[in-house]
C-alpha cells in the first residue's frame, strides 16, 4: 500500500488549501471520462463535452497526450504540480510551472505515466506547453464562469473537515478523505492500495486539497518539501452546491431564506451555509432564526459547533413545493 509516515510537527502544520489549478485538473479528467460522477456533473458535461470533443479532434497530440498523462495509475508529475500552499494563487500562478516544465522532464514524467517508452506522436519538445494549453482551455471555458460556486462548496467542505478534526482528531478528519485512503494509527496515514514504497514525512509541508468533482490524486516536490493530497469534497456538501430552489418556494419564503432551507437537509454550520450560499454571515443568521421561530428549522451542538438541520414540517414544506413543481420529494 501506499504510506506515508508522518511526524507529529509535520501534521500539525499540516493545512487545507484552495487550488484553482487542482479543480481545472478534476474537471479535465471529468470531460476525459465523458460520463457524470454523479447527477449534478449531467449538466455540466452536456453544456461543455461538445466543445472538448471538437478541440480534441482539432489536435490529435493533445488527443493523446491528456489520456497519457492523466489517464493511468499514476500522473504524470509535469501535469499536476504540488500546491506551494502560500496565499491564495491565481490559475495563472499554478500554471505558471507546468507551462515552463523542460521538454526532458516532460518526457520523463510522461514515460513513468504510461510505464513505458513514448509513442512517436509525444517524443517531442511541446508537451509542457500543450498541456498548459488544454488545461488552460479547461479553465477558461469550463470552470471559471462557475468558480464562485465551485470555491464556495470547497470552502464549506475545508470548514467541515476542520470542524471534524478539533472533534475527532486527524483519525476522523483523514479516515475516508479518498478511496483507498485512512488513517492506521502510529503516524501512519495510507494514501491509496498502491505498492509503493512508504515516504517519510519529516520537516516537509503536508497540504489537503479538495475538489468538487469525484476525483483525487497524491502529488509531492522531494526538492521543496511539500506533499499534497487531492481529494473529492465530502457527497453532501458537493451535491448541496448544485440543489435547486424550488420557485415557488422562493416565492414564498424569498429566495437567500429558501436557499438555506434547502440546503438544511443535512446538518450544517452557520460558516458552511455562509460559503455554500455565499451570502454574510448576517443575512444568514437572519433567515436561521426565522426558519428556527417558524418551526422550519432546529439546531444541536455537536462539540464545539451548532448545526441546524430541517425539521419534518420543514421537509413537508419542501417536498410539497417539488412536487407541485413535477420534481420528484427527497427520498
Amino acid at each position: 500500500m501506499g504510506l506515508w509516515q508522518i511526524n507529529a510537527d509535520t501534521l500539525a502544520g499540516s493545512r487545507f488549501v484552495v487550488s484553482p489549478l487542482a479543480e481545472t485538473i478534476s474537471a479535465l479528467n471529468s470531460l476525459e471520462r465523458e460520463r457524470p460522477e454523479h447527477p449534478g456533473e449531467r449538466a455540466w458535461l452536456d453544456t461543455h463535452l461538445p466543445a472538448h470533443r471538437a478541440r480534441r479532434a482539432t489536435d490529435p497530440v493533445a488527443a493523446r497526450l491528456v489520456p497519457a498523462a492523466l489517464g493511468g495509475s499514476w500522473n504524470a508529475d509535469f501535469i499536476t504540480p504540488t500546491p506551494t500552499g502560500e496565499g491564495t494563487p491565481s490559475f495563472e500562478e499554478e500554471l505558471a510551472p507546468v507551462r515552463a516544465t523542460s521538454p526532458e522532464r516532460a518526457r520523463a514524467d510522461l514515460e513513468v505515466a504510461l510505464g513505458g517508452p513514448l509513442p512517436a506522436l509525444l517524443d517531442r519538445d511541446d508537451l509542457a506547453q500543450r498541456a498548459a494549453d488544454v488545461l488552460e482551455w479547461v479553465w477558461h471555458r469550463t470552470v471559471l464562469p462557475d468558480w464562485p460556486r465551485r470555491r464556495r462548496i470547497i470552502e464549506a467542505d475545508i470548514v467541515a473537515r476542520t470542524g471534524q478534526l478539533s472533534e475527532g482528531g486527524w483519525a476522523t478528519a483523514l479516515s475516508g478523505l479518498r478511496p483507498g485512503m485512512r488513517w492506521l494509527g502510529g503516524s501512519r496515514l495510507q494514501i491509496n492500495a498502491h505498492d509503493y514504497p512508504p515516504k517519510q514525512l519529516s520537516g516537509v509541508r503536508l497540504l489537503f486539497v479538495p475538489v468538487t468533482q469525484r476525483t483525487g490524486w497524491v502529488s509531492w516536490d522531494d526538492d521543496a518539501g511539500r506533499y499534497a493530497v487531492v481529494y473529492p469534497c465530502s457527497g453532501a456538501l458537493a451535491d448541496a452546491g448544485r440543489v435547486r430552489v424550488p420557485d415557488s418556494l422562493g416565492r414564498l419564503l424569498g429566495p437567500a431564506r429558501a436557499a438555506v432551507l434547502v440546503l438544511l437537509s443535512s446538518p450544517k454550520s452557520t460558516t458552511q451555509l455562509v460559503a455554500l450560499t455565499g451570502q454574510g454571515l448576517g443575512s444568514v443568521g437572519r433567515h436561521l432564526k426565522v426558519l428556527l421561530d417558524a418551526g422550519l428549522a432546529g439546531r444541536r451542538r455537536a462539540g464545539r459547533s451548532v448545526l441546524y438541520f430541517r425539521t419534518d414540517v420543514g421537509d413537508v414544506l419542501v417536498d410539497a413545493q417539488r412536487e407541485g413543481e413535477g420534481e420528484r420529494p427527497r427520498a
